[in-house]
């Protein structure tokens, strides 16, 4: 319903997505992307829909597509930008209409009557899931439970004038067609302070009657029946986790359908197991036959065939049957009484015979439609309750019992979606997907379709091409077991390409048109390169049968010879002779002691299939001795030890495929009279979470009491141990005064040597969720009480934060309160300071604007960060405008240009002295690797004003009045992430809101010697030739490359080469990782792939594993000067060796000294991590009222 409601608005109420980009234009693109992608999941024949357009319209830049939201809060943002984007339409009700309901809530005087009454829209209801067992107890809680007002709870009744008993009820009044229960799956644990999710069980009925929950009206019981038709499931926790979804098939859409074998009788499953090779008239056989040219005298196209499919049905094969029946060549393949497919599959006829058997196949048809009416109608009910699960880019069907699952645990529902069962699809729409579908949308599904079955042909044709290598049998010998070429390999080996649809007698007929000099019979075997040699295992046969169908893959060895002999030679193939190569150790002993033994080892060659004790007799002759004088024995399995054991008498009977002897296996020959049998030793034993039931106390007290004896002590704990009694413990241990107790709280701390709030005293181990072996520190202060928040608070500057502190304070505090203690511990004085709460982004957040409220009210808890910042209360930035903080942007280079940097860090000092800016430390001015930032200012701009616009607003700051340049064109705007330029913002001409800039992004702007006009193609490069003779670079150039035609390895090498006016042959490059000080080279190997996959590997450099983007560093070295593989300079070594310093450093204060020398750069990324941060979801919808 709401999506054929969105179907029924036409252009002239919308406009055309072609207009969006119209300056002036009203287009109401939200409900114009849903329309399309609706149209898109219904009708192109793809298995998946992008919905990158629908995100985009919504003003969602990359990171926030990327960002987890909750779906309920999607839901109701969704549903008011769409109310927003219909206003002034004929659907400007559509969300009423479907979903909207409505709530009464009543309180009744017991002492005169009187009934106050307050009425409530809702679009969803949120229920209770704590405490409560299942949807229908939610809503008896809510709307049939009532709440009484007395004794020191009484009511205020406005006609009574007095305090009086009352009662409270709340009443559904109005139901929508649509009812949305969204569930309070995730909660808030006040003494652990954290959130959770609740994961117990929560039943909700497949029917349901509101009529108990509703105001007692005179209307039909059908208007209070509901049926589920919806089931959103989240799977995870509370910080992050997985959305799919349940889906109802009202309008029977689904490619296929399952019967319950329980509602079919005997002679119906026998009837239908008849009647599989043809279905009844609506299956895909006759849908087939009636599209085939009639009298079996003309051929079709199989993709031909399925585009007239598509036509008629308006979907197509795979979408439709082919989970069913399997692709159309296979399907067609499988009925050769009816088609006749060629040996290529690409052509397709009807057999003469087909429109005969197809009558007889219609009149059982109806003989078993007769038969079986009414099984057949219950079958019919019975798909109405078909379930499928969306699950990403998998659609799966389910049963209805799956959903029973769903009650409880990790993966459980989070919001349910009901029908009245009143609601009746109309007939047309059933097994419809083109049902009222625009017409323009009609036209681009099957434009679309018909690009994606063009491209389908080209990639059939690509992927059916492979690779064969065709040994010549004439170029071989058999020797030591194994194949083996008379001259080179390369020699030996013919390379050819062939369709793998084609049969083995085309292939056969290919070979003797390249061996022109070949006699006699010729056989095809199918062959392996093994360390022994060239190997043959199946000879192929079946001339009508094609090369997929025989096995033969991309790659394939096949051994052309006349199936008998080589050279000969009689040759035995198969996997049962196959040869395993063996080292052989042989050991003659001189004496008893094994140092005054001799050693010989030597390669053999055995068949699989070879019995040791047949082997052991082989080498008890080349060896002149006798076979009970000779032993054999085999590696220890231990890799620490030397040790052999010997075979047994059983072992000796059995082969080497049955040993599992290997290539490259190790046997000793011993021809002593004894054996060494190795009894496994020195076993390990692996410790289990069960035996650590500890916890580590670091004492982190001041004064006298930090000079204790014990810093750090290690303490037996119990799960369900009180805070209290640890924190007693540890003192104790630490042999610290007893009084410390009552002064003194434990924090958790963390891989950072960062302290968490202090834990509750109160709570057990278990409760506060400490896991045995973390470290808690001993810290000064007393631990909060339920009623008070611990806070972290810092002094917030322009561009950097001052040192964080600590306070405890009551959560009934006002703002104003609480400043003036923030300031007071501070030590700051004044009233132009206000307070701003840290976001899950972990950047300013809203400032806190009611001084008045409480912290309570504010929901502000504990654990968070409150930022102290200078200043009156800032306007709320308008909507629709940019805070975007400036930079500015100078590359350098380290070795050379030290003066400059110092001269630029002076001079820039001065000039913010004589602006009267506040410079706070040194973060006004940072030297990053390879190039200069300084603090510029902040600029307010509209997210409609163009990048040239940007420009010049950005030269009015103040501190840029000294950079002078001849127009916006000499400028460029690097987009930074971590003070570091990531991406060029290009086109002075479009808006900033298409460049999905977010707010408080930062930007550097760079000063030119000359005009600039990247184009979308043009990716910016900083080159670096190396010194000849020395670890280090010249200063680096802007180089300019134009990708649009290719952007490959081999292609930037040739232009790098032109640059420099040298032979591309003498030259090798590598990309600069500023991250791991390390270079990683450029090379070409990646396009030295076969002509199938060569499409797929044009995605070149700006794929994996290079990421090639604007501003890498490339580094250029002349072969001719230094061929060495080695890139480095001196500086990153230095760079390096100080990283493991402070790598080992951090692990050393941790009390670890695990760290590896190979890789530090690796390692200090595994230092600290942090949970992914929540973010606002908003979105963003033009004013059409």
């Amino acid at each position: 319903e709401f999506r054929e409601a969105l179907f029924s608005l036409g252009t002239d109420e919308l406009g055309s997505l072609a207009d969006a980009d119209k300056k002036g234009a009203k287009v109401r693109v939200i409900p114009l992307q849903l329309q399309r992608l609706f149209a898109y999941l219904l009708l192109v024949d793809q298995q998946t829909a992008s919905t990158e357009d629908l995100t985009d319209s919504f003003g969602w830049n990359s990171r926030q597509e990327r960002s987890q939201h909750d779906v309920q809060e999607l839901n109701r943002i969704l549903f008011s930008a769409l109310e927003a984007s219909l206003a002034g339409t004929s659907g400007h009700d559509l969300i009423n209409k479907l979903y909207h309901g409505t709530v009464v809530n009543k309180i009744v005087c017991k002492e005169c009557g009187n009934v106050s009454e307050r009425q409530e829209d809702f679009l969803d209801l949120t229920v209770a899931v704590k405490d409560v067992s299942s949807l229908e107890e939610a809503l008896w809680n809510m709307y049939v439970e009532e709440e009484c007002f007395d004794a020191d709870n009484l009511y205020r009744c406005a006609a009574c004038n007095c305090l009086v008993r009352a009662v409270k009820s709340a009443k559904l009044r109005k139901l929508p067609p649509f009812l949305t229960f969204s569930l309070l799956r995730f909660n808030f644990d006040f003494v652990k302070c954290e959130r959770y999710k609740e994961i117990g069980s929560y039943s909700f009925p497949m029917k349901m009657d509101l009529r108990p929950f509703c105001e007692q009206v005179d209307v039909d019981d059908s208007e209070y029946e509901y049926e589920l038709f919806s089931v959103i499931i989240h799977k995870g926790g509370c910080y992050g986790g997985h959305y799919h979804v349940y889906i109802k098939d009202v309008d029977r859409l689904g490619t296929w359908y399952s019967l319950d074998e329980e509602l079919m009788t005997d002679s119906s499953v026998k009837d239908k197991k008849e009647s599989t090779n043809h279905p009844v008239t609506d299956g895909p056989l006759t849908k087939l036959i009636a599209l085939m040219p009639q009298g079996g005298s003309e051929d079709i196209l199989v993709d031909q065939l399925g585009q007239k499919l598509l036509n008629a049905e308006g979907v197509s094969w795979n979408k439709k049957y082919r989970k069913q029946h399997g692709p159309i060549r296979k399907f067609l393949q499988n009925h050769p009484d009816i088609f006749t497919v060629s040996t290529d599959g690409n052509n397709v006829r009807l057999k003469p015979t087909a429109e005969t058997k197809l009558d007889v196949q219609n009149m059982k048809s109806k003989n078993l439609q007769q038969n079986s009416k009414e099984t057949l109608g219950s079958l019919n009910n019975a798909c109405d309750v078909h379930w499928f699960d969306f699950n990403d880019s998998t659609v799966q069907p389910i049963k209805e019992k799956e959903i029973e699952k769903q009650f409880e645990g990790k993966e459980s529902a989070y919001m349910l979606f009901y029908r009245k069962a009143s609601l009746q699809r109309p007939f047309e729409a059933q097994e419809n997907p083109r049902y009222k579908i625009p017409p323009h949308l009609l036209e681009d599904t099957e434009a679309i379709n018909a690009e994606i079955l063009k491209k389908r042909a080209e990639f059939d044709t690509e992927t059916n091409n492979i690779d064969l290598h065709l040994h010549v049998g004439s170029n071989y010998k058999f020797e030591n077991g194994a194949l083996h070429p008379l001259s080179s390999r390369q020699e030996s080996i013919l390379d050819v390409t062939v369709d793998r649809r084609k049969t083995l007698g085309d292939l056969r007929q290919m070979v003797f048109q390249l061996l022109e000099f070949w006699k006699g019979d010729m056989a095809l075997t199918v062959a392996r390169t093994l360390p022994a040699g060239l190997h043959l295992y199946q000879t192929l046969s079946g001339e009508e049968q094609s090369l997929y169908s025989l096995g033969i893959v991309d790659r394939t060895d096949l051994f052309v010879w006349n199936g008998k002999e080589v050279c000969g030679t009689e040759i035995l193939t198969g996997i049962d002779c196959e040869p395993v190569l063996l080292n052989i150790l042989q050991v003659a002993k001189k004496g008893d002691c094994a140092e005054q033994s001799k050693s010989q080892e030597t390669q053999q060659v055995f068949p699989c299939n070879a019995v040791l004790s047949s082997i052991q007799e082989m080498l008890a002759t080349s060896l002149g001795v006798k076979k009970e004088q000779l032993s054999i024995c085999t590696g220890s399995d231990f890799e620490e030890s030397e040790n052999w054991y010997e075979f047994s008498d059983k072992d000796m009977h059995k082969t080497i495929k049955e040993l599992r002897l290997k290539n490259g296996a190790c046997i000793l020959v011993s021809t002593c009279n004894g054996s060494s049998k190795n009894v496994p030793n020195n076993p390990r034993r692996i410790p289990t979470q069960s035996d650590c039931s500890w916890l580590r106390i670091q004492n982190f007290l001041t004064g006298t009491y930090s000079n204790s004896a014990v810093k750090r002590v290690k303490i037996q704990v119990a799960l369900d141990m009180p805070m209290f009694d640890i924190k007693s413990k540890a003192i104790q241990e630490m042999q610290l005064q007893h009084e410390l107790v009552h002064n003194t709280c434990l924090r958790q701390v963390d891989e950072n040597d960062r302290l968490h709030p202090p834990v509750g005293e109160d709570a057990s181990m278990r409760e506060a969720k400490i896991k045995s072996g973390s470290t808690l520190g001993l810290c000064s202060g007393k631990a909060p009480t339920a009623t008070q928040l611990f806070l972290y608070f810092a002094v917030s500057y322009d561009i950097h934060v001052g040192p964080e502190m600590e306070i405890v304070i009551e959560e009934t505090v006002s703002v104003k309160e609480c400043l003036t203690v923030m300031l007071k511990t501070a030590g700051l004085e004044g009233t132009d300071w206000h307070l701003i709460k840290m976001d899950w982004c972990c950047e300013d957040g809203d400032p806190l604007r009611d001084e008045d409220a409480t912290l309570k009210e504010l929901n502000i808890c504990t654990g968070d960060v409150i930022f102290i910042t200078e200043g009156r209360l800032p306007p709320k930035l308008l909507q629709g405008f940019l805070k975007i903080q400036i930079w500015k942007y100078q590359p350098f280079i380290d070795c050379l240009h030290q003066d400059y940097f110092q001269d630029s860090r002076n001079h820039i000092t001065s000039q913010m002295t004589a602006l009267n800016i506040t410079p706070a430390g040194d973060a006004t001015v940072m030297a990053k690797e390879d190039s200069l930032l300084y603090y510029a200012g902040v600029v307010e701009i509209s997210g409609e004003a163009t990048l040239a616009e940007l420009k010049t607003q950005v030269m009015t700051l103040p501190s840029l009045q000294n950079l002078c340049v001849p127009s916006v064109e000499f400028l460029r705007i690097w987009v930074l992430e971590d003070k570091l330029p990531v991406r060029i913002l290009r086109c002075d001409s479009k808006q900033l809101s298409t460049f999905k800039l977010g707010n408080n992004v930062e930007v550097g702007i760079q000063a030119l010697q000359k005009e600039e006009d990247l184009s979308l193609n043009d990716l910016l490069l900083r080159i670096q030739m190396r010194i000849p003779g020395e670890r280090e670079y010249y200063p680096a150039e802007d180089f300019v490359w134009d990708i649009s035609k290719e952007c490959t390895a081999l292609a930037l090498r040739q232009k790098i080469a032109a640059y420099y006016k040298v032979p591309v042959e003498s030259i090798e490059i590598a990309k600069y990782l500023p991250e791991k000080f390390e270079w990683m080279p450029i090379t070409s190997w990646t396009q030295q792939v076969s002509k199938r996959k060569k499409r797929k590997k044009q995605e070149g450099l700006q794929g994996a594993p290079y990421y090639l983007k604007d501003g890498d560093i490339i580094g250029v070295k002349n072969i001719l000067d230094d061929d060495s593989k080695d890139f480095s300079t001196v500086r990153d070594d230095a760079a390096k060796e100080k990283l493991l310093q402070d790598l080992r450093g951090k692990q050393k204060s941790q009390g670890t000294t695990d760290i590896k020398d190979e890789d530090p750069a690796s390692n200090a990324k595994t230092v600290a991590k942090k949970r992914k941060p929540e973010v606002a979801l908003c979105i963003n919808v033009d004013v059409f009222r």
